[in-house]
């Protein structure tokens, strides 16, 4: 086997993809009957808007290339289409304006109060509008993209399948030895069970985060929703002269909120009902639990900017959980013929495709020119 992908998340099924494209023949190794993970317990929401700038940002725009791509071919619905990074404050409205000015903020125009669609609430003061984010429903997208890997592209896959070492030539499961000329590890959460000492050496936490589900409120989202306390979490918005003056006036009047690293995501899927968070906690070993004002500060959220029905019940709601360490992401290569690659920034669904080309091309493999 050219190629043996340990992990199929969306980091894994990236790199299967990328190896793939290039000619390699592919076995992808996942212990769980299915994608279980960060990969289908986040938003789905492929997001440029607000990346900081550099690497994250270029492997943003370029997996964004290659989820259009791979949603047209695998028959993965696209349900969003663009960002609506709503202004509740005038400090907010200075940040957006200053970030469409720059060069990370092309193609994006600032709207108005009189322009904000519903069902943005009137009172805000006004919205930047992105056109460049994508929104698939990843417990869906995560089962049709490694189907379509397996019947268009010929990645064998190995559920429940527990890969306890790897050595040159070889890796060993618990259904027996896969020859492999070279292993990508995509541990996700994982830090113990294969090359420990390699991930130690990037200081790995986990970071927990709350996610809702909303009953269908009877109308319809024309983008994906954030709101101002996305603006002082996301890196691409930190060299905006305004952010401090925003970051003080949250500081007095969402105090909680940013304790608890909270802020607004929104979107929704195909049957009406809206995916909202999220907020984040980061340690060792998370707890389990989700406190209820945690879940009220969400919503707080979520209905200062969107014209939610505060009857509207909640239907659902789960625990994401991800890495998270100093750098965005990284590759590193405990052997010649291994890499272990994780997304430490939360953003996998966003870079993972690019990510997978860089890794290939650390092998000396050389990828397909991009269509």
């Amino acid at each position: 086997m050219d190629v043996v992908v340990i992990g199929a998340g969306i980091v894994g099924l990236a790199h299967a993809l990328a190896a793939a494209r290039a000619g390699l023949s592919v076995t992808v190794i996942e212990r769980e009957a299915r994608a279980n993970g960060a990969s289908v317990r986040n938003f789905g929401f492929v997001t440029i808007t607000g990346q900081p700038a550099g690497e994250t940002w270029h492997r943003a725009m370029r997996s964004r290339e290659i989820w259009a791509e791979v949603c047209a071919a695998a028959g993965i619905p696209v349900l969003h289409r663009g960002l609506l990074m709503a202004a509740r404050r005038p400090e907010a409205r200075a940040v957006i304006e200053e970030f469409a000015q720059g060069p990370m903020g092309a193609g994006c125009r600032i709207l108005s109060p009189g322009e904000l669609p519903h069902p943005l609430r009137r009172n805000l003061a006004g919205a930047l509008a992105s056109p460049h984010e994508l929104r698939v429903e990843p417990r869906e997208a995560l089962p049709r993209l490694a189907a379509w890997l397996e019947a268009q592209h010929g990645v064998r896959f190995r559920w429940r399948t527990h890969a306890r070492s790897i050595a040159r030539g070889r890796v060993e499961t618990s259904q027996g030895p896969i020859a492999a000329e070279r292993v990508v590890i995509c541990p996700g959460n994982e830090f113990l069970a294969l090359c420990p000492e390699t991930i130690a050496a990037f200081r790995p936490v986990r970071c927990k985060l709350a996610m809702l589900r909303l009953a269908d409120p009877g109308w319809r989202l024309p983008a994906a929703v954030m709101s101002d306390l996305g603006l002082v979490r996301y890196g691409g918005y930190r060299q905006a002269a305004s952010l401090p003056d925003l970051r003080s006036r949250l500081e007095v009047e969402q105090p909680a909120h940013l304790a608890q690293g909270v802020h607004l995501i929104a979107v929704q899927s195909a049957d009406g009902t809206l995916v909202v968070g999220d907020s984040h906690d980061y340690a060792d070993t998370p707890d389990p639990f989700l406190a209820a004002e945690t879940e009220a500060l969400i919503l707080d959220e979520a209905r200062a900017v969107l014209d939610l029905d505060p009857a509207l019940p909640v239907i659902e709601r789960w625990l994401g959980e991800y890495p998270a360490a100093a750098i965005p992401a990284f590759i590193a290569a405990p052997t010649p013929e291994s890499r272990v690659v994780m997304v430490t920034s939360g953003t996998g669904m966003s870079t993972a495709f690019a990510l997978a080309e860089e890794t290939l091309a650390s092998f000396g493999v050389t990828m397909p020119m991009p269509a």
